[in-house]
């Protein structure tokens, strides 16, 4: 966890601190004005505490609220009463249940946090860092993980050199957590493997589709597109029910146009190569679900029509893929509900630097 978040976990800690003490004394200057009989209804404190902070605050507030419940029943004389004692032990014993439930609730946030460390930990193991230019062309990537509260998803991308073309592969696992981890490092072994040894990127993607389809459960499945970048801007793609790749340009930005969309690995794709060809300065974005998926507090989904003009003039691929997850995170407000992977690509001439048209 980043100080920053870190800060932010403790403030919202002692908001909701303040919070359940407020509840308390709320109820206990409500009970000393009556002159007793809600001493059973400080118990809303602690179990307010014990659903989101540590064993040992909810006792705190527990503790808090059956003093309180106690002194305000002897102030009041009632301590002989058989009804306010009854209230007060119920008290008492409902406050030492909030504090177990908060210490369960508290271990298995634990086990969740150490889960979703291990699997963001084995997800950035597998993608490999992509160098700023491989072969005849420039690379930017960027990875961004999804809320904290999200499990980690099964993005996935890698770029290799074959002597004449350079070959990329930008993919989505479907699922969460270290199963679709485990596809997705099973799918860039396949991917490697193949991308050395096939001619055609057709092969490439039916090697990956016939290694991964034992591997995958009845509902499982894994969108995936290929990219093979030649000389001279030609442009092979082969797609697998994933988004398609973006064609950015000083004057247009489009999808690379293509057929009828093929059914994604694990589901009988079809294979159809698409051969493109890029005017010199051309780009191609290539990008998971979390871009298109991303959603402002008013659940309007991020527009591709709408790029931020920085991104389109900047000079280097790196500060265009700045400028786009700047604005894309202001549209979300900062966090996003799932994880993003994003490949920008540019054929460059040899020994030539990336570069807008």
């Amino acid at each position: 966890m980043g100080e920053e978040e870190g800060r932010g976990v403790g403030h919202q800690e002692d908001a909701w601190t303040a919070v359940s003490i407020g509840v308390v004394i709320a109820v206990a200057a409500l009970d000393a004005a009556w002159h007793g009989g809600l001493e059973g209804v400080l118990v809303a404190g602690p179990l307010m505490a014990s659903t989101q902070l540590s064993p040992r605050r909810t006792a705190l507030v527990g503790g808090l609220a059956f003093a309180l419940g106690f002194s305000i029943a002897e102030a009041n004389g009632h301590l002989g009463n058989l009804h306010v004692i009854a209230r007060l032990v119920a008290l008492a014993a409902l406050s030492v249940f909030c504090v177990m439930a908060a210490r369960s609730l508290h271990r298995r946030r634990q086990r969740y946090d150490r889960l979703a460390v291990v699997a963001e930990a084995a997800q950035h193991a597998i993608l490999r860092p992509v160098p700023a230019r491989v072969g005849d062309v420039g690379f930017s990537v960027r990875y961004l993980s999804a809320a904290q509260d999200a499990m980690i998803g099964g993005d996935l991308y890698d770029v290799i050199a074959t002597g004449s073309t350079v070959r990329l592969v930008v993919g989505d696992v479907r699922g969460k957590g270290l199963d679709a981890v485990r596809l997705a490092a099973l799918v860039l072994g396949l991917f490697r493997e193949a991308a050395a040894s096939a001619n055609d990127l057709d092969a490439v993607a039916k090697a990956v589709d016939s290694g991964v389809t034992g591997y995958l459960d009845v509902e499982d499945f894994v969108t995936a597109v290929f990219v093979d970048f030649a000389p001279g801007g030609q442009v092979t793609v082969v797609n697998c029910g994933h988004h398609p790749p973006l064609r950015i340009g000083a004057e247009r930005v489009e999808p690379l146009p293509g057929g009828e969309p093929s059914p994604p690995l694990g589901l009988n794709p079809q294979f159809q190569v698409e051969r493109h060809t890029l005017a010199p300065g051309e780009r191609l974005l290539l990008y998971t679900d979390g871009l298109v998926e991303a959603r402002n507090p008013d659940g309007t989904f991020f527009s591709l029509d709408r790029l931020p003009p920085r991104f389109l003039s900047a000079r280097s691929l790196d500060d265009a893929l700045d400028a786009l997850v700047e604005r894309l995170l202001a549209h979300v407000g900062g966090r996003l509900n799932d994880d993003l992977a994003l490949v920008l690509a540019q054929p460059l001439t040899p020994g030539g630097t990336s570069r807008a048209v």
